[in-house]
């Protein structure tokens, strides 16, 4: 639904009242936003009372019960990362959302050293993501989630291939990012140890350094161009391929999803709390969500409040994330999922510090 057009005077009130929602947790009164502005000019209990009718109205407050109090909406919470990225002069997104550049600066030193202290040790882009996962849900008290980049948007740093038993061979494919991927294939004929050696020789020696897409087309166009010269050496390659060895698309990104405990805290209704839960241990619908609304290619926090439109027992959650990057490449997505009742400004400089982060971390690593 389009955003309401509201007056600066009824701006101001929402924004108290959402404030008050976020410290609280309880329906805000008009008496408690009235207390708020007892020295302000124009702004008397009669005057609040008027002008939370009108936001009801608007679609931006409802009211859970038969109490005085009003809560906001999902609607409202938009608004609310509206203001923020305008005060902190920062680019609205698209539909359902905003887009927001880093600011280093705008996270306490305490929370900046409790998320470097936890990504002490880490020793790969896995790893990295894993542990993201788990601190965005520590701090948010929300979902943390961090989804790996697909397989054919990385780069080859070696493979290598042994036989477990008659038909089935082991692919272990390291990336330049640092991670490790290993897949049990089954092939359609036996290969020996020479030809998996050689196979691996092959793709090491040649495609170091391509992206895992590019050597899978790079191999069929060979196969075409030189069927006779290498037939038997390549034929072997492409069976290893075909089976997944260099698997991207038909592979699904590695996902990481710690802190679901959190929002079962927070969830009275039990019925919608079943839902919530089928809907988040649906992976792929994370999955979905994340490609969705973060985008790989920009180095910017995506805010999305509401998330109805990927599962109705969702609608009162808030999804916060940023794409990571190494050198230019895209590492994968980290977010966080929470009640829309959450400390906006701080979690959207975690996560955009959070994804920032993988550079510095990763980059040694890489070295």
């Amino acid at each position: 639904m389009p955003e309401a057009r509201i007056s600066p005077r009824e701006r101001l009130v929402l924004t108290a009242i959402i404030d008050l929602y976020i410290a609280t947790g309880e329906p805000v009164a008009s008496q408690a936003v009235a207390r708020l502005f007892a020295d302000r000019e124009g702004l008397s209990a009669a005057t609040v009372r008027n002008v939370m009718a009108a936001l009801g109205e608007a679609g931006l407050l409802e009211q859970p019960h038969t109490s005085a109090g009003r809560v906001p909406t999902a609607a409202a919470f938009r608004h609310y990362v509206e203001q923020i990225t305008q005060t902190g002069r920062l680019a609205a997104g698209g539909p359902g959302g905003s887009a927001l550049p880093p600011a280093p600066n705008a996270l306490s030193e305490a929370r900046r050293g409790q998320i470097e202290s936890s990504f002490s040790g880490i020793s790969g882009a896995n790893e990295y993501l894993e542990r993201t996962s788990h601190v965005l849900a520590l701090i948010s008290q929300g979902l943390g989630v961090a989804l790996a980049s697909s397989t054919g948007s990385q780069v080859l740093e070696h493979i290598h291939f042994s036989r477990l038993a008659t038909g089935r061979v082991l692919a272990v494919l390291v990336t330049q990012t640092g991670a490790v991927q290993d897949r049990v294939l089954t092939l359609d004929r036996e290969m020996t140890h020479v030809e998996l050696e050689t196979a691996g020789r092959y793709l090491n020696e040649n495609f170091r350094g391509w992206q895992v897409e590019r050597i899978r087309a790079e191999v069929a166009r060979r196969i075409e161009a030189e069927r006779e010269a290498y037939r038997q050496m390549l034929a072997s390659i492409e069976e290893l391929c075909k089976k997944g060895a260099l698997a991207g698309g038909e592979s699904p990104p590695a996902l990481f999803v710690d802190g679901i405990a959190n929002l079962i805290s927070v969830e009275q209704d039990r019925d919608r709390l079943r839902q919530m839960l089928l809907a988040l241990e649906a992976k792929q619908l994370l999955v979905e969500l994340l490609n969705a609304y973060v985008d790989g290619r920009q180095q910017e926090v995506r805010v999305v409040v509401g998330l109805d439109e990927a599962s109705p027992a969702m609608q009162d959650l808030v999804l916060i994330g940023a794409p990571a990057r190494l050198g230019g490449a895209n590492l994968g997505t980290v977010a966080l999922i929470a009640p829309t009742r959450i400390q906006y400004q701080e979690m959207i400089q975690a996560v955009s510090y959070i994804a920032r982060l993988s550079e510095r971390i990763l980059d040694v690593l890489t070295d």
